[in-house]
């Protein structure tokens, strides 16, 4: 058994690089060190939730091996500092790969102690390939459009249909993007961040991550480890997973938050009537999956689609009410209009969803190695479907089109550093998308790091959406660098927020700030 220092907010802590009035690190117009790259020239592009936001655009090389080659260009955000004591450049990135970090810097900001805030520049960015940043990837329109052949290929012919799916999507990449796709990777986009850094002309950035922007954080921490001030990765990517290993372990993991949400479901049966029994309530959502699979939803929602549809549930608890009473109203009484309106919000894919996707597999196929046998593809998400079949073979046909990727891929980076400040990660234990043992593993290869855990919490993304404990933690850091220091696994424990309520229920909300976060973070990894 794990066993975890029982720190709570009122942890010994330690400081982490004292703060002065202006530190000189955080100022310097023209430091050493620092590129003569043109300076974002900042628009003003505010909208009603952040009314001071900037936009800019800054050119970088497509190969960082040839920075006099082909360029291309990145969209960045901004919300400027406003207090006298400035600590620099505030970088958010909200994972994916394939989020878009634009709007995620107003949140950060506004989110954020006012005070705490107002001492950054807080600065998000589309990474190479994704939304306003150009070129923007769509390797195959509509890759998701309903009905898709059912995941579970229970069939030769069905197995076929989505090996085709999957080789096409891969053969539209190559075909669109052999140009790009060399350079469209994790290493490329660390590069990016320290472009960025140089046309800042700041000595040295801060980072806050969520998801794989942990991988990507760790990855430049790595690569330019004294360009780091401050290091902040919530949800953390296991770097010594990517990535085939790591969605094996999410398999598993989005297995249990689905059954942690039926047995919710079951808790509150008063409500939805689908039985108290959380195997019963298991046994009625499979037999929902089924019925789909002949008969999709208004012709929209067939069995991959309700995959789709409860999949984010297992990113955050916040979903579960609607995805609850879309479950009731169909298996109850045999109405599909609740679950075509959770498709449509949960599970649908638009078209910036499929420049994120085409993103997504462009950056992890490139990233490491992939199986290129089918064979093995097949024997091992059998194997997984037979433990843990929610999310098993959608997730494979997700990830397959690195089975058949047009470009070689690279070696995963060996994130381990002794040279950095502090970092502060945050990780709950019961996480689906980035399993705790990863926030662990990042942990003990990041020297002098500190983790905080949310204790029982599910959520992907735990920062910055409504837990006290943690924010305090996180505000702390960011003020002046203070980091609570443990002796145990964790070096801080806080409690999970209480679950959702039903809709029905006078009590029911939910976090509209985690609401807003869990609309930003970039799925799948």
């Amino acid at each position: 058994m794990r066993q975890r220092a029982a720190v709570l907010c009122g942890a010994a802590v330690i400081a982490a690089g004292a703060v002065t009035a202006v530190p000189a690190e955080a100022s310097a117009p023209h430091p050493a060190g620092t590129s003569h790259a043109a300076k974002p020239s900042w628009k003003k592009c505010g909208t009603d939730d952040y009314p001071t936001l900037q936009c800019a655009s800054l050119e970088v090389p497509l190969d960082h091996a040839r920075p006099s080659g082909r360029r291309i260009t990145l969209a960045l955000s901004r919300i400027p500092h406003t207090a006298r004591t400035y600590q620099g450049p505030l970088l958010v990135n909200p994972g994916g790969p394939g989020g878009s970090g634009l709007t995620l810097a107003g949140f950060v900001a506004s989110s954020l102690p006012k005070e705490v805030a107002a001492q950054y520049d807080v600065i998000g960015f589309d990474p190479r390939g994704v939304g306003e940043s150009e070129p923007s990837l769509d390797c195959r329109p509509g890759h998701f459009s309903p009905v898709r052949p059912d995941t579970v290929p229970a069939a030769p012919a069905v197995e076929k249909a989505n090996v085709t799916r999957a080789r096409t999507f891969a053969e539209a990449c190559g075909k669109k993007y052999a140009d790009l796709l060399p350079y469209i990777d994790t290493v490329s986009a660390a590069k990016d961040v320290e472009a960025l850094r140089r046309a800042l002309g700041s000595e040295k950035i801060n980072y806050f991550g969520y998801s794989y922007g942990t991988y990507l954080g760790a990855v430049y921490a790595k690569l330019h480890p004294d360009r780091v001030r401050r290091l902040v990765l919530d949800s953390v990517v296991d770097p010594t997973d990517v990535w085939y290993d790591a969605n094996i372990g999410q398999d598993h993991a989005f297995n249990d938050r689905h059954r942690a949400f039926l047995a919710w479901v079951a808790r509150h049966d008063a409500t939805y009537r689908l039985g108290s029994d959380p195997e019963r309530v298991e046994a009625r959502w499979y037999a929902m999956r089924s019925a789909l699979a002949r008969q999709p939803a208004e012709g929209r929602v067939g069995a991959s689609e309700l995959e789709d549809t409860f999949i984010p549930g297992g990113y955050y608890n916040g979903y579960w009410p609607y995805l609850a009473e879309a479950f009731a109203a169909y298996a109850n009484d045999q109405d599909t209009g609740p679950l075509v309106e959770a498709y449509e919000n949960f599970g649908a894919v638009d078209a910036a969803g499929d420049n994120a996707y085409s993103v997504y597999t462009a950056v992890q196929c490139r990233d490491a190695g992939w199986p290129r046998d089918w064979n093995a593809w097949r024997d091992d998400n059998w194997d997984v479907y037979g433990k843990a079949p929610f999310m098993a073979w959608n997730n494979a046909w997700y990830n397959a089109p690195c089975a058949f990727w047009p470009t070689a891929p690279r070696q995963p980076v060996d994130v381990t550093n002794g040279d950095l400040p502090p970092a502060l990660l945050f990780q709950a234990t019961g996480d689906a998308a980035t399993p705790y043992e990863g926030g662990v593993t990042m942990h003990r290869l990041l020297r002098g790091s500190r983790l905080v855990v949310e204790e029982g919490g599910g959520n992907h993304g735990i920062t910055l959406s409504g837990n006290t404990c943690l924010d305090q933690h996180l505000a702390a850091y960011l003020a002046d660098g203070t980091v609570p220091r443990g002796d145990g696994e964790a070096d801080a424990v806080c409690a999970a927020l209480p679950g959702p309520e039903p809709l029905r229920s006078k009590a029911a909300s939910t976090s509209s700030r985690g609401s807003t976060l869990h609309g930003l973070i970039g799925r799948r990894g």
